[in-house]
């Protein structure tokens, strides 16, 4: 402490290069402060600093420390209690997260100690060092935020809670295959949200109720039987009226896949870890991807069996982004007419005879949905609201009435025995998983200029990648900016590779795999784990990637 205070006296006052010269590591007593990077400028990106407080200083209940799903729930709770410390602190920022719990870099468990990974915008006045600001910061508000950690402050109760929530909705998740179960929505639970721009869980909102002949029990290691709304493996339409809660189930069933911070209202909302939402996507890069069982020949005899594009239109970008779901290896995929294309979801009586069969190149969703679930096994969860069509191949389907589910399972059977709907199955080609393409990672650049990497997300609209801004609007289950921070670190990794991989979702999963530090370039507080999923989806609306799609 008092080498650090002697320098920021004798920078005091100095060009703010002079900052470089806090570079180091420093004893606090109770921790240990290392200041692994610091900013060029006043408006460069803030400088990198970490914080370890030993095991025996940092006193955390054995309870945190039992299992994964516990660990990486306390270390949430601990980033979270940083951030609470320095709320008045405009200068300290620690990527704690909002409602999702995900395993993140801001707070590690290693060898030595809790490591808290934090920025610090360092004070100036114009250019000039302001010493004493700084002093204040790293000598005052750091200690104070780095006690709150330790078990003297630490409220002991919510951390138990935290981790017990987080453990239970592994296990629940755990339990859908078994139970044969697209997704888990206990009974109770609060699924709509404040806002668009606002994932809080929204102020007096109807609970959920789960109907009896859909009620299924699952049991929590901690909150013991839950019982609530199963969405069974299979064909699983959500209908119902407008403003009624269909698209706020299926968002419900999309977030399920991540686990959420007690108070949420989904903290006991569940999906398949491999459910995946696909949407048409006007204007999107399509790189080789066989579309031939959803769209056969362009006209003029133009081949889809490796077909790519700059410029894709709805249909061909909703039947690329399934096909590339199917190729990453999605098992449940959700589906919202109100983000879909029309001519791809559907082609009615009327429109069949108008416009004949050999006249269209489009075999639409609803004559290829039977096939998915029972060739492939992929189930799919539909909310439907404006054709009955599907009414032939549901194995169930849910109405929602005021924000409550009805099993209408029954009498949408009866009334698809009863009104035929007169149209004629559009056969296409075989279906089967597409074979994966290949992906010449020297094509991937990071850098905008020689050794100059850039990686840096627009919250969860977009990425950039050395040139390339990538759009991720469309990626509707990334939950955190910090998710996206780390796929661009992935694709930067990939790049390193420099040769022809065959597999880069294979490649991807395996990378995953591994401790999340250890894939940043340096000591790095603001990534967040992703899925293979979303990572590989980045990688194929990245126009400079350059994938190779089997055209046997």
């Amino acid at each position: 402490m008092q080498k650090l205070r002697e320098i920021l006296d004798r920078i005091d006052g100095r060009g703010y290069k002079a900052y470089k010269d806090l570079q180091g590591g420093y004893s606090f007593g109770e921790f240990r402060l290392l200041v692994d990077y610091v900013q060029g400028d006043p408006y460069a990106p803030p400088s990198r600093v970490r914080a370890v407080v030993p095991w025996e200083t940092a006193g955390l209940p054995e309870h945190a420390l039992q299992g994964e799903a516990r660990k990486v729930a306390a270390r949430d709770f601990l980033a979270r209690a940083f951030s609470r410390a320095v709320q008045g602190e405009r200068d300290i920022r620690i990527d704690a997260g909002k409602q999702t719990v995900l395993d993140r870099t801001a707070c590690l468990f290693t060898p030595d100690g809790v490591e808290l990974r934090f920025t610090v915008t360092l004070p100036a006045r114009g250019r000039t060092i302001l010493g004493r600001q700084a002093a204040r910061l790293l000598m005052e508000a750091v200690p104070e935020a780095v006690s709150a950690v330790t078990v003297r402050r630490l409220d002991l109760k919510a951390l138990k809670l935290h981790c017990d929530v987080t453990q239970d909705q592994q296990s629940l998740r755990d339990q859908l295959d078994e139970m044969d179960l697209a997704a888990f929505l206990a009974d109770g639970s609060i699924l709509p949200r404040r806002s668009g721009v606002d994932d809080r869980p929204l102020q007096d909102a109807v609970e959920l109720s789960s109907p009896d002949t859909l009620q299924v029990t699952l049991h929590a290691p901690n909150a013991g039987a839950l019982s609530g709304l199963g969405i069974p493996l299979g064909v699983s339409l959500i209908v119902g009226g407008g403003f009624h809660g269909k698209s706020t189930l299926l968002k419900a069933v999309e977030a399920g896949v991540y686990d959420h911070i007690p108070g949420d209202g989904r903290e006991r909302v569940v999906s398949n870890a491999l459910a995946l939402k696909i949407r048409a996507e006007d204007g999107r890069v399509v790189h080789s991807v066989d579309l031939s069982p959803f769209i056969s020949e362009l006209p003029y005899g133009k081949s889809t069996r490796d077909f790519s594009t700059d410029l894709a239109s709805g249909s061909t970008s909703q039947a690329a982004s399934l096909q590339e779901a199917l190729e990453m290896g999605a098992s449940v995929l959700l589906v919202d007419e109100d983000t879909s294309a029309t001519n791809f979801m559907i082609r009615d009586q009327r429109m069949q005879k108008l416009v004949a069969g050999d006249e269209e190149p489009i075999t639409p969703f609803v004559d290829r949905i039977r096939e998915l679930r029972d060739g492939l096994g992929i189930s799919t969860v539909l909310v439907m609201g404006g054709s009955g069509d599907y009414f032939d191949h549901a194995d169930t389907v849910i109405q929602m009435h005021e924000y409550k589910p009805r099993d209408v399972t029954a009498s949408a059977r009866e009334i698809a025995s009863t009104w035929a709907t007169g149209r004629v199955q559009e056969p296409g080609s075989a279906l089967g998983r597409p074979k994966p393409r290949s992906l010449d990672a020297s094509r991937l650049n990071p850098c905008r200029k020689p050794g100059k990497r850039v990686i840096k997300p627009d919250g969860l609209d977009a990425l950039l990648f050395g040139r390339y801004e990538v759009d991720l609007r469309a990626l509707e289950q990334l939950a955190d900016p910090s998710q996206v921070r780390a796929i661009g670190v992935i694709l930067a990794r990939l790049a390193e590779n420099g040769q022809v991989i065959q597999d880069p979702a294979a490649r991807i999963r395996r990378m995953l795999e591994n401790d999340l530090p250890r894939l940043a370039f340096a000591p790095d507080g603001d990534l967040a784990r992703p899925r293979p999923l979303e990572a590989m989806a980045v990688l194929n609306r990245l126009r400079s990637a350059h994938l190779r799609g089997c055209k046997d």
